[in-house]
């Protein structure tokens, strides 16, 4: 062993697949551990070429990979995992002890890094999805809490079936009598840059920020967490940027073309041609069917003012060779040219695609905090203008970051909060980015009184906005709300995040008419027994569920339940759920097994869902993505 070296040994690692194309191999390399890097090489010690190093300093996560379903390819059956920047690195052990000595010295060696991560993937991300969670974004957030510091004298896992199928004793590890596949790719450190294509503008807000102008290339040299990535321009700048403000350049990607809508669903195409009013004005967006896409297609040929909007399915033939279409007789092998064909020809449509709308007048998405690793903002740089309104915290106010970006700024009363556990959670709930959330900004905690910062919503609280404009929603709008907040709450279930409190009241709308979620997980720091006791008067007892009201027990189903009474909310334009009932009336109806009655606006469809989410037992509802296909259903059920 080298004088340096803290560790030494030959153990088999896996190819992590930064390429999707790359096949899953498993390979013998000699890791050493000294108190600066962890490196691997292939070949013997005395004979040894270096293939991959890790600075220490990087590494967010040592722990061991719990494996319970099916066979380990490979001859060591005790894996463990090493999370440096964006990548999962993982090493297969001989043995318990040898994995256990392993993880044990890592995280003494890393227990005084800054990135240390707060929550964990505990199983293998294997076949597109993280097998403990599901989850399928591979830089999604952690499903289990981690311990740095935690036991590592963990029983041995029991035998695996391929184990079993090829032991010749009781308790005899298989040894492979094949060699270990080879990978016909260079070592992941080896591989050429990945090219992203801007979106959106970006202007750098730090000195460690890169600066993105829409429609350039850039190379992305890291990805260092779901949000930020670290990438160069043309001229050799390096710098963060946002993820969601570029993509990829491979061929097949849509999201590069202007007509393409991810996040746009049938009323907002509605609306987005409307407001356009071009004759063969377009989007492509995804349909309600997860993998295909839908046309909207505008034309004014009822004379002004009397547009109307045509949602045509992009259709794929049951031969071998899978082809699209619009129209049968005009077929070709990816979507970009057959949006190139119909540009130049009707053939069947009623308009030509004559007008690209896409991200035209949309404005850029929000980013997951102002710049990489960025929560702590300084009150000097905030900007305070008129007041919004008082929430259960404080007053909050319209304000301006750096006298350019609006925010709203909470302020946080004294008294009002755990202070000191709502800002360890903020670290977390930075991460959580979505365009169906509100984003949370940053804090301000170094004077009192503390302030949130977050994403400024122009059109104010869902409730308001459902009361100003009683009798101008028409069922499509109505739906598209929920379906919002809907999406929002999907995201917030996939990454094991319970909200507590949802309802019309804590949901905003943007100057562009997208509802959000706010103030999710906030109910947890609030000190107040009349809010946190579900005996307490301002306990939200009409939007709770029998196992919230009886027990105390939060999920994401009880989410669904109060989602479920959100619809009936926006569905009644803001009238107050049970209106005529006390609290304890409530309580005493919901327990008995009666529910909200149907909306005259909602669809026997609609009122539906709601029933699903009003299940006497947990378990009997549905999951949020669940319900979101539900609702994109019914969407598009008069495409």
């Amino acid at each position: 062993m080298n004088a340096d070296s803290i560790l030494e040994e030959t153990l088999i690692k896996r190819s992590q697949q930064k390429k999707r194309t790359s096949p899953l191999n498993y390979k013998e390399r000699l890791f050493v551990l000294t108190k600066s890097r962890l490196t691997y090489y292939e070949g013997r010690p005395e004979k040894k070429h270096k293939k991959g190093s890790i600075d220490l300093q990087k590494i967010k996560c040592a722990e061991i990979v719990k494996h319970d379903s099916g066979p380990i390819p490979c001859q060591n059956k005790y894996p463990f995992q090493i999370i440096y920047d964006c990548n999962t690195l993982y090493v297969f052990a001989p043995n318990a002890d040898s994995r256990s000595t392993w993880v044990k010295k890592l995280k003494e060696e890393i227990r005084n890094n800054d990135l240390i991560l707060p929550k964990y993937h505990p199983k293998f991300w294997a076949e597109g999805v993280w097998q403990c969670c599901r989850q399928a974004d591979k830089l999604a957030p952690g499903c289990e809490e981690y311990n740095l510091l935690g036991d590592l004298t963990r029983k041995p896992l029991p035998p695996t079936p391929d184990d079993v199928l090829h032991s010749n004793l009781p308790g005899s590890v298989y040894k492979s009598p094949s060699p270990l596949p080879r990978d016909e790719d260079e070592d992941e450190e080896e591989e050429e840059n990945e090219i992203v294509i801007a979106m959106y503008d970006f202007e750098a807000l730090e000195t460690h920020d890169l600066s993105l102008v829409k429609g350039e290339e850039y190379a992305l040299l890291q990805k260092c967490d779901v949000h930020w990535w670290k990438a160069k321009d043309k001229t050799g700048c390096e710098g963060y940027i946002p993820s969601n403000y570029v993509t990829e350049k491979k061929s097949n990607n849509l999201e590069k073309f202007e007509w393409y809508c991810r996040n746009v669903n049938r009323s907002k195409a509605e609306h987005l041609l409307k407001s356009e009013d071009k004759e063969g004005g377009f989007v492509v967006r995804d349909s309600s069917q997860p993998g295909m896409y839908t046309v909207s297609l505008y034309t004014k040929f009822g004379g002004e003012g009397s547009g109307s909007t045509r949602h045509y399915h992009i259709k794929l033939t049951q031969k071998s060779h899978r082809q699209y279409y619009l129209a049968e007789k005009h077929l070709f092998d990816n979507i970009p040219e057959l949006i190139e064909y119909h540009q130049h020809n009707a053939a069947g449509l009623v308009t030509r695609l004559r007008y690209p709308v896409g991200r035209k007048g949309r404005s850029a998405p929000t980013t997951a905090g102002f710049s990489y690793e960025k929560w702590e903002i300084n009150p000097s740089e905030l900007t305070f203008m008129k007041e919004l309104g008082s929430g259960q915290f404080g007053v909050v106010r319209l304000g301006k970051w750096r006298a350019q970006h609006k925010v709203a700024i909470k302020a946080i009363r004294e008294g009002a909060m755990y202070e000191e556990d709502f800002i360890e959670e903020a670290k977390i709930m930075m991460k959580l980015s979505h365009p169906k959330l509100v984003q949370l900004y940053g804090v301000c905690t170094q004077q009192k009184p503390i302030y949130i910062v977050t994403e400024f919503m122009e059109l104010g609280c869902l409730l308001n906005y459902l009361r100003q404009r009683r009798g101008q929603l028409n069922n499509e709008m109505l739906l598209s709300m929920c379906q919002d907040v809907c999406d929002g709450m999907s995201y917030l279930e996939s990454n094991g995040f319970i909200h507590r409190d949802l309802a019309a009241r804590n949901c905003l709308v943007s100057e562009s008419h997208v509802v959000k979620v706010s103030d999710f997980g906030m109910t947890r720091y609030v000190l107040d027994d009349q809010y946190t006791s579900s005996s307490g008067a301002k306990f939200p007892v009409k939007w709770s569920p029998p196992e919230v009201l009886h027990y105390s027990k939060f999920s994401s189903k009880s989410d669904v339940w109060s989602f479920g009474v959100l619809i009936w909310e926006v569905y009644n334009e803001g009238k107050m759920p049970f209106e005529t009932k006390t609290n304890a009336e409530v309580v005493d109806f919901i327990s008995s097994g009666c529910r909200l009655y149907r909306p005259k606006q909602a669809s026997k469809a609609v009122y539906e869902i709601m029933n699903h989410c009003w299940h006497e037992k947990a378990e009997g509802r549905p999951c949020f993505s669940h319900l979101l296909l539900m609702i994109n259903q019914i969407m598009e059920s008069d495409c």
